[in-house]
């Protein structure tokens, strides 16, 4: 295969856990947001806007939904002969086979593929984070700085430190020294999860740390750690732009209730950096006389004749008259049945809310499962 500069891998095999029944059937890249698209859209989208056009997606945890979404990478101009996207799973060899161990064990079973285009770089991408990003200027930052690493990194507010891998650094932005989730961090930059590394030195330091056994396989504890110790060239490139991991059924709700931000505080409206993904085409939606909806988005296909207020609602929703939606994200092909009220919850696909019931309050957030019915007169609050 010819030569490319820089593949980009994206680990997307995770369950998910803290998002609950929504992760039940479905990996966390896989989950719906925003109303038109998958959390996995936007590193996807990323690497189309940033010029890259080699991507493995590596899989483990209930694959189906998320290789069915990606198929060639059409949407993402990634259908190409020469690259394009790949979905790479745990797989037997004449030496046996494992699941994944950990994120730096998920590419050194996959070092075949790497060097089958021959990389100078290598960009290491998390498949369930929400932001935008051009990595064509970190690989700049990259070569400028002459790294054998680069760690992207976001400011973070101090109180905040002890949920993130932190990275302190010199005046240079020379990495000095790496916090795992520090009780008293020396500074506020978070590692994001998203590394550009020199493929000759990370495959010798993952063939290294596969002979470890007492390592747990991982970047962030076993790989960029022991880069540090042993002085290699690291540094932390600064990123300013929105960006939110949405492991949590909080971050997953603060992230799509963004979206209505009227500062446009995460903005999928520019035209100038797309986010793609696969919508098979649908009717307009439809607004009946009795509706009223207010700072919300409404995508194809929904049927609203009910009152809907700070929400996203995702394709084929029906709001019958009579029922109200508050601050909720409403996934597809949900029916609220006349006089139902939804406050500060997340619906889950397929669900039925029934007649006059009531979901939520305006304290918690409340998780309704994918499929689930709800009769009528039903009061669920909180998850």
């Amino acid at each position: 295969m010819p030569k490319k500069e820089m593949i980009a891998m994206i680990l997307a095999g995770g369950q998910g856990s803290r998002l609950g029944i929504l992760t039940k059937e479905i990996a966390k890249p896989a989950v719906p947001f925003g109303g038109k698209y998958r959390i996995i859209d936007f590193t996807l989208s990323n690497c189309s806007n940033s010029g890259i056009d080699t991507v493995g997606v590596l899989t483990q945890y209930q694959p189906l939904i998320l290789n069915n979404h990606i198929g060639i990478g059409t949407p993402w101009d990634l259908d190409r002969n020469n690259g394009g996207v790949d979905i790479l799973s745990p797989h037997m060899k004449s030496t046996g086979g494992d699941w994944y161990k950990g994120t730096a064990d998920a590419i050194y079973q996959n070092i075949r593929f790497v060097d089958n285009y021959e990389p100078d770089y290598v960009l290491i991408l998390s498949g369930d984070h929400i932001y935008k990003m051009d990595y064509s200027l970190m690989l700049n930052f990259h070569k400028e700085k002459n790294a054998d690493a680069t760690i992207a990194v976001l400011k973070v507010p101090y109180e905040e430190t002890n949920r993130f891998g932190i990275m302190n650094t010199d005046a240079e932005l020379k990495i000095t020294e790496f916090q795992e989730k520090p009780k008293n961090a020396k500074s506020n930059l978070a590692s994001m999860g998203i590394y550009i590394f020199n493929w000759k030195k990370l495959k010798q330091m993952l063939i290294e740390d596969e002979k470890d056994k007492s390592s747990s396989n991982d970047f962030g504890k076993n790989i960029i750690p022991k880069m540090i110790d042993n002085s290699f060239g690291m540094f932390a490139y600064p990123f300013e732009g929105y960006w939110k991991d949405v492991g949590t059924i909080n971050s997953l709700w603060e992230a799509n209730m963004d979206l209505l931000d009227e500062n446009n505080k995460l903005n999928i409206h520019d035209t100038k950096w797309k986010i793609y993904s696969v919508n098979p085409t649908r009717p307009p939606q439809y607004l009946g006389n009795d509706s009223s909806v207010k700072n919300s988005l409404i995508v194809e296909g929904c049927r609203i004749n009910g009152k809907v207020n700070n929400s996203v609602l995702f394709p084929d929703v029906i709001v019958e008259t009579g029922a109200e939606i508050l601050d909720s994200v409403i996934m597809g092909n949900t029916r609220i049945k006349s006089g139902a009220k939804v406050i500060k919850a997340i619906v889950g696909e397929n669900a039925l809310i029934g007649e006059n019931s009531l979901v939520g309050n305006e304290e918690d957030i409340t998780l309704i499962a994918n499929g689930e019915k709800l009769n009528e007169n039903t009061i669920k609050r909180s998850r």
